[in-house]
């Protein structure tokens, strides 16, 4: 388990009024699930998670319970990505 960063709990107010902590952890099975289905994105992204969790662009409430789809987008010296995230949240 690897500390990403921390979130503002009120801009995540608007999917849940009850969100237990601002820390946001990712573990090694989701590594894992992000090396095998998207290849390259966790190289392209992990260093922009803080970013990326810290000043979203777009946060919506996604169908799987207690999770949030945030995209965002990055500009980089060489490219613009445009990308959504899934963040998973505990409520209280």
């Amino acid at each position: 388990m690897y500390r990403v960063g921390k979130i503002d709990r009120e801009i995540y107010h608007c999917i849940a009024e009850d969100i237990v902590t601002d820390e946001v952890i990712i573990t090694v099975v989701q590594i894992m699930h992000i090396r095998e289905r998207h290849p390259n994105d966790y190289e392209l992204f992990s260093t922009y998670f803080d970013e990326i969790i810290r000043d979203l662009d777009y946060i919506i409430e996604a169908k799987k319970p207690n999770t949030a789809l945030i995209l965002k987008e990055i500009k980089d010296v060489k490219e613009v990505f445009k990308n959504g995230f899934t963040f998973d949240y505990i409520k209280g």
